[in-house]
């Protein structure tokens, strides 16, 4: 059988954990919003529409961050249509995902709604079709205590308090010709730079997230975030990073290896932002923000009739199912995030409810979790205190697409409380590995489990929402020596107190 050694150092720090890292994505597209989280005929729904069970499964899954309106859907978005008396809200043509947008729930609703499952809200301003003064509006709006005429709006729909929202997105992927108002760098830049002076003319304190490439496969990667920093760097914080992995042509083993295109992507988006900094003599570092990260079928939704003639309040869209082996590859992603945190600073996994999401639900039935929603839970909870970068010896493995990878890949975390050491086997074989946590001075297992299946394929549905789930993993630890069987395809997790 094979084997691997791991050492991990409490010195070996990366960086001390921002819970951003743990952030998620609801966009209103499809039943992400309506069908989704919200749904006041639903029997679970609370007073003010939102479904107690998706609640608590949102709640259970540890999303810290919730980015929003969008994604497409905020270039053509007037937020202004989400606020007031509901039954004055206009119905709107959302040309980003080709339906109609009831605008039931806005702005306030759905901040009122991250009070409840305890995250925190991260906005996206229009500027694909609008522009600085509607950002800062927004903003007043927002985020402005009273005695203004929009701050004083707010108070009249309801909510006197502020919201006091920090992180704010310039726009989304407006390199894309897919987005409403797409620009090319030079406007995009030169637009984002006077949006950014402006708003923190307003409130200097806020973080700002410029918008980096859709993609690494786009033809202008690279050259745009250097473009659109040479613009803006002094008003911008963070840069956006987008990126989505799929199976493709039954290639498991190019699959199971996607953490090297993410680790390629953030690798150039830093050496990029470094260049631009040195180039302006700026004593300022630019941050990432991997802002959409997921397992997206995209090829076979674009070979669909979900986008058709019809326009439509929430129609099914890109409602992915899971499997064993998408949702260890989200698990490695996850690693690959938290291994980059010193750069990466803030992430959101796209979707957080029915598109492409770890939480399904049906109208009127049952929510459910689906295979990525393991991983993800698990790391939230379990990762605290300070990210560790273990050393690995493990034998590699072959992929057309990605070349060699190791067939092992660590990553740890080191708290007061406990220690946390996350584990990925993207090799077709059961492998036993050795892992000296001596330095990490923890004398138990309190928690081992792993996520693996027999059928690789094996997925939660509707009819059978529970096939499949966490088990116990194969661990045990002497004398800081922690001794682990990883089965094939698998991704892992343990907890050390």
């Amino acid at each position: 059988m094979p084997s691997a050694s791991i050492t991990i150092d409490s010195n070996a720090a990366v960086a001390e954990i921002d819970r951003r890292i743990f952030g998620a994505f609801v966009e209103h597209l499809g039943r992400c919003v309506y069908d989704g989280i919200y749904e006041p005929g639903h029997e679970q729904a609370d007073e003010n529409g939102f479904r107690r069970d998706v609640t608590a499964l949102v709640k259970e899954l540890g999303a810290t961050t919730i980015r929003y309106p969008g994604g497409n859907f905020v270039s053509g978005y007037r937020w202004e249509d989400g606020v007031g008396p509901r039954e004055k809200r206009p119905v709107r043509r959302d040309l980003a995902w080709h339906s109609l947008e009831n605008n039931q729930v806005g702005l306030n609703e759905f901040a009122t709604w991250l009070k409840e499952v305890d995250s925190e809200l991260m906005l996206a301003v229009n500027l694909g079709t609008r522009g600085i003064l509607e950002a800062l509006d927004l903003l007043e709006y927002t985020n402005h205590p009273s005695g203004t005429a929009l701050s004083d709006l707010r108070a009249e729909h309801g909510y006197p308090e502020p919201w006091g929202v920090k992180m704010w997105c310039l726009g989304n992927e407006m390199d894309g010709p897919w987005q409403t108002g797409y620009m090319t760098a030079d406007d995009y830049g030169k637009l984002a730079a006077r949006t950014g002076q402006a708003m923190k003319a307003a409130e200097k304190d806020l973080e700002l997230v410029i918008c980096g490439s859709s993609g690494s496969a786009m033809p202008t990667f690279g050259e745009w975030e250097r473009t659109v920093l040479e613009h803006a760097y002094e008003h911008v914080d963070y840069i956006s990073c987008h990126a989505y992995y799929q199976e493709r042509g039954g290639d498991l083993d190019s699959y199971l290896a996607s953490a090297a295109d993410m680790r390629y992507f953030i690798e150039t988006v830093v050496a990029t932002a470094d260049h631009v900094k040195h180039r302006r003599k700026s004593d300022k570092t630019i941050m990432l923000s991997f802002d959409e990260w997921n397992i997206w079928y995209l090829d076979e939704h674009h070979e669909s009739d979900e986008v058709n003639d019809e326009w439509r309040i929430a129609p099914r869209q890109l409602e992915d199912v899971y499997s064993v082996a998408d949702a260890v590859v989200f698990g490695s992603l996850l690693m690959t995030l938290l291994e980059n945190h010193d750069r990466v600073r803030s992430a959101s996994l796209a979707q957080l409810v029915n598109v492409i999401a770890p939480i399904m639900t049906e109208p009127g039935g049952a929510a459910w979790r689906q295979t990525t929603f393991f991983p993800f839970s698990v790391t939230s909870r379990l990762a605290r205190g300070r990210v560790l970068r273990p050393q690995v010896t493990t034998a590699s493995v072959t992929s057309k697409v990605h070349g060699e990878n190791a067939v092992v890949d660590c990553v740890a975390t080191a708290g007061d409380e406990n220690a946390a050491v996350f584990l990925f086997n993207r090799g077709r074989e059961a492998v036993d590995v050795t892992i000296d946590v001596a330095s990490l001075g923890r004398e138990r297992i309190d928690e081992a489990v792993t996520l693996w299946d027999e059928d690789v394929y094996a997925k939660n549905t509707k009819d059978d929402p529970e096939r499949v789930g966490l088990k116990p993993l194969d661990a045990t630890l002497a004398e800081g020596q922690l001794t682990v069987r990883l089965e094939p395809v698998s991704w892992s997790a343990l907890n050390l107190a």
